[in-house]
């Protein structure tokens, strides 16, 4: 029947990425797929169709600004299963897609056969992103010159959503004081001046 049938939406502007999940698609019988070629045709078919059981979205295709575009996918599929489709996905960027309440990420290299069940997870309100970019974080943590402690990775970790020294504390428990001798140490540990340079060094080296 018609309505059991799994609805995709793909966009991406690369000809061959529509074409292989249009080859793909059709001979998986139990699903139906749409393609858009940008976000404005995407949020076109999403309005007109939608929503969707799945969208994936290639994040650097026109109209995306990033993950801005994920945000309004989502909204526009009535919160629906939204991910986003990448050949270079990072350790911040699955965080941050996370954050905004993406499903996931699918890798433009993964093999077809796991295609499928990928889907299929994601569709069912499930969360997925690569298990190496779940590790590059760790790995990153444990390569530093010199380690940090768990409490200042935490710390870090707070400076990074841009809370104060006080909102810290409440946070983790911690008095001012204490928070702002972390925060001199984590600064002293990358080699930053201030935190705002530490927050940025940190992102770069996939700490945070």
């Amino acid at each position: 029947m018609e309505t059991d049938h799994l609805k995709v939406l793909v966009a991406d502007d690369h000809t061959m990425i529509l074409e292989m999940f249009e080859m793909f698609i059709s001979s998986t019988p139990d699903m139906k797929l749409t393609t858009a070629r940008d976000l404005k045709e995407a949020l076109k078919h999403i309005a007109e169709d939608g929503p969707y059981d799945i969208v994936l979205l290639d994040l650097n295709m026109p109209g995306m600004n990033g993950l801005e575009g994920l945000s309004v996918a989502l909204e526009a599929n009535d919160r629906k299963p939204v991910a986003i489709l990448t050949g270079n996905p990072t350790a911040r960027m699955a965080e941050e897609l996370l954050e905004k309440g993406g499903a996931g990420i699918i890798v433009k290299t993964a093999s077809l056969k796991s295609l499928t069940s990928t889907i299929r997870f994601l569709a069912s309100g499930e969360r997925h992103v690569p298990l190496d970019l779940l590790n590059e974080r760790n790995v990153a943590r444990d390569n530093m010159a010199t380690p940090m402690s768990d409490r200042e990775f935490s710390v870090l970790d707070k400076l990074g959503e841009g809370m104060s020294n006080r909102d810290i504390a409440e946070s983790l428990g911690l008095s001012e004081p204490t928070v702002k001798m972390h925060v001199q140490s984590v600064c002293k540990k990358l080699g930053a001046s201030n935190r705002t340079q530490a927050v940025m060094m940190a992102r770069d080296m996939n700490l945070i």
